[in-house]
């Protein structure tokens, strides 16, 4: 491993003394003197026309001073890619995460005592909750000025796919599907907003990018931007759940309107309720093979359910048809992909924005065909993973830097993986099947498709003969990613001071400039490009003789491109991360239970900056991959919420985790990166469902298409196969 002064060792996490020490602010924890406390009124309806709402009773609650409907809004309208959501529902509801009215009173206790009284009177419309029903001619419309429900459309062609399944030896067709997921972090919604003595209207929040949720609160309230000012507090998770505006449009709205510092807290129902999900996928693989076990061609359809509002789903399906073939060189490829509305919950970003989806169904698929072919499933893959000038399924090069074939050499090493297989445990209990499965899997770094990329950073450098302290300004979301420790690291690397000399403020939209978001893996590359040519560029102001040394620089990343319409050919993304992992899993015969054992995951990260942040986002992926394949379904029927808490949803627990997870740091340098660095934050948690299902077929010879695969999703299969 590479090591530097400080990049490539472990130091301290910059915030980690005030959060065990409970200093640490999150949203809930602040407050002013005089504020005034926030409710919603939720949609009942996850299709309805409004008729009217009365407000009358609530209004007469002791302490309420406002409640806020449709008219109240300047410019009703807010959305991450397209603006397609009410601020609050004036003529329909389109699901039940919809907001009808805002109740603002003295307490707390007053809000909520109002927001019982406040009566809606709707008229039910039809409504559509699968997809593939919502695609159909005649299907009820989500937003009735769209000729159909489908929101986005994408196509691939490379090659002549008939002619290479004419080619093929082996073809192998599947049908699978992935569900809604819940991205579980600890901190639910909360925020507190007033206006400040320069008349601006000030929002302290959680979330992933502070500019966006500005330049969103700024076009609701129809505001010149610079009278907007979104601040950070810490941030108790994301996993891409707060890249959507949840309270920040209403709490600017009441602060706006009140003249008077308010806050909210979400309950966690209400939180359940109150943010997007992971998009379910319905996807057809077809997969032509030589007996040889050389990739011949591949044909694929995607369905996405969108739900009732676009969020970042254009992206999220535009990911996962670049991504669909997986690591591998496919001489011939058809993929269509389809983004839909329905009256459900809207899906939008979640950890791996879109592959996991597809690497749950590539992967399965090519563990099949080395099933077809007996040939052992780590030779598939050598056999076809992608290089360094290897063509993709949208006809152009991958980027340098291809580290896919690495992760599966050092992989297979440490976990005893030979060319007579893998290293299998000597004895099991008489119950219990034992079974080893791997799946490899990559994923965009930066934004993609022609969204333009850039970072700024702003370096200040104080001292007289030497630097004794230097200031990194830069808008980073601090999401539990270990972003700015690693930006100090490059900081202090690039001016050659001792890290502990470094201080970073971030995500305050008046004194840092803009960053981008903390999503796509991308600050690393990307703001780590800024840190350091802002630092080169003190350094020589410090040169010059300039007391402080000050400078600010933005890094563009090099240009992508959207999907040509008629073949999908296109620069999709400008780097990637790679990854390969292996699963253990223990399946009792007599309950069903699939018992993940031991887990290896080798991850291409370029660089190491942090080894043991590197080492904790790869233990967090495991968990949360386990999680979704195994555990966790986030359910809706006919709109409704089946799934409103954690009662209902099951994540793993510390018994639940196995009882090995073996890090392996692959570094395959980035040559866009100022050290080489890559992404690390969702490469960790995308490809290891596949991997487990790959490991239950070895034990049991049964095979499973969808998630999550419950225990008696599995004893029924073993009764059934009995």
């Amino acid at each position: 491993m590479m090591r530097g002064r400080v990049i490539g060792h472990s130091v301290p996490r910059i915030e980690v003394l005030d959060k065990v020490t409970g200093k640490a602010l999150y949203p809930g924890d602040l407050s002013m003197e005089g504020m005034l406390h926030a409710k919603i009124v939720w949609s009942e309806r996850p299709h309805a026309r409004i008729l009217g709402i009365d407000k009358s009773r609530a209004e007469e609650v002791p302490g309420v001073v406002s409640i806020l409907t449709a008219e109240d809004v300047p410019c009703n309208e807010y959305g991450l890619m397209i603006k397609d959501q009410p601020v609050l529902c004036k003529e329909k509801v389109r699901c039940v995460m919809d907001r009808v009215a805002l109740i603002i009173a003295e307490s707390e206790k007053g809000a909520e005592e109002a927001r019982k009284l406040i009566e809606v009177n709707y008229e039910d419309l039809p409504g559509v909750f699968d997809p593939r029903e919502a695609m159909k001619q005649g299907a009820p419309l989500i937003h009735e000025e769209r000729e159909d429900n489908i929101l986005t459309y994408y196509k691939v062609r490379k090659g002549d796919v008939e002619s290479g399944f004419t080619a093929a030896d082996v073809i192998i067709e599947g049908e699978y599907c992935t569900p809604h997921a819940e991205h579980a972090y600890l901190q639910p919604e909360a925020g507190l907003a007033y206006i400040d003595e320069d008349g601006k209207v000030v929002v302290q929040v959680a979330g992933q990018w502070a500019h966006d949720d500005r330049h969103q609160i700024a076009h609701a309230l129809n505001l010149p931007e610079e009278m907007v000012r979104v601040v950070y507090t810490h941030v108790g998770g994301a996993f891409g759940g707060r890249e959507d505006i949840s309270v920040q449009i209403l709490l600017a709205l009441a602060a706006w309107k009140t003249k008077r510092p308010v806050k909210i807290v979400w309950s966690r129902k209400e939180s359940f309720r109150g943010h997007h999900k992971r998009h379910p996928y319905y996807m057809r693989y077809k997969t032509g093979a030589t007996k040889e076990g050389k990739l011949t061609a591949m044909e694929i359809e995607l369905i996405a359910d969108a739900g009732a509002y676009a969020s970042s789903s254009i992206a999220v399906l535009g990911n996962a048809v670049s991504l669909a073939t997986g690591p591998y060189e496919v001489p011939n490829v058809k993929i269509d992909g389809y983004n839909v509305y329905t009256n459900n919950m809207p899906a939008g970003a979640m950890r791996g924005f879109g592959a996991p989806q597809v690497i749950f169904a590539s992967e399965i698929q090519m563990a099949k065909l080395a099933d077809a072919l007996n040939m052992d499933p780590m030779m598939l893959r050598m056999r076809n993973v992608l290089v360094d000038g290897s063509t993709l399924a949208v006809q152009t090069e991958v980027p340098a830097g291809v580290g896919i074939r690495q992760t599966l050499i050092e992989v297979a090493e440490e976990a005893g993986w030979t060319d007579k297989g893998p290293r299998r445990p000597e004895e099991v209990a008489p119950n219990i099947l034992h079974g080893i499965g791997v799946a490899c899997g990559w994923k965009n770094v930066g934004y993609s498709f022609g969204f333009p990329e850039q970072a700024t950073a702003i370096a200040e450098l104080y001292g007289d003969e030497e630097i004794d302290k230097a200031i990194v300004k830069i808008s980073v979301s601090e999401v539990g990613q270990g972003v700015m420790t690693i930006l100090a690291q490059i900081a202090a690397e690039t001016l050659g001071i001792p890290y502990k000399r470094i201080s970073l403020i971030n995500c305050d939209t008046d004194v840092v400039p803009d960053a981008g978001s903390s999503s796509a893996s991308r600050h690393a590359l990307m703001s780590g490009n800024a840190v350091h040519l802002a630092c080169l560029a003190a350094l020589e102001a410090w040169d010059r003789g300039e007391r402080p040394a000050v400078a600010r620089r933005q890094y563009r990343a090099p240009s992508t491109t959207p999907f040509a319409p008629d073949t999908g050919k296109c620069k999709p993304h400008f780097s990637y991360g790679w990854a390969t992992q292996v699963a253990e899993v223990d399946v009792d015969v007599e309950t069903g239970e699939v018992r993940l054992t031991k887990v290896y995951a080798a991850q291409d990260v370029g660089r190491a900056i942090n080894p043991l942040a590197i080492e904790g986002q790869i233990e967090g992926g495991v968990v949360m991959a386990q999680g979704w394949a195994l555990l966790e379904e986030f359910i809706q029927k006919e709109g409704y919420l089946v799934t409103k808490s954690y009662a209902d949803y099951m994540i793993p627990t510390a018994f639940d985790i196995p009882d090995e997870i073996t890090s392996v740091i692959v570094e395959v340098p980035d040559p866009l990166s100022p050290y080489g660095a890559k992404g690390i934050g969702e490469m960790t948690m995308m490809l290891l469902a596949p991997a487990i299902v790959d490991a239950i077929h070895d034990a049991t010879g049964i095979w499973f298409d969808k998630i999550p695969v419950r225990a008696e999703d599995v004893l029924l299969a073993l009764k059934k196969a009995k």
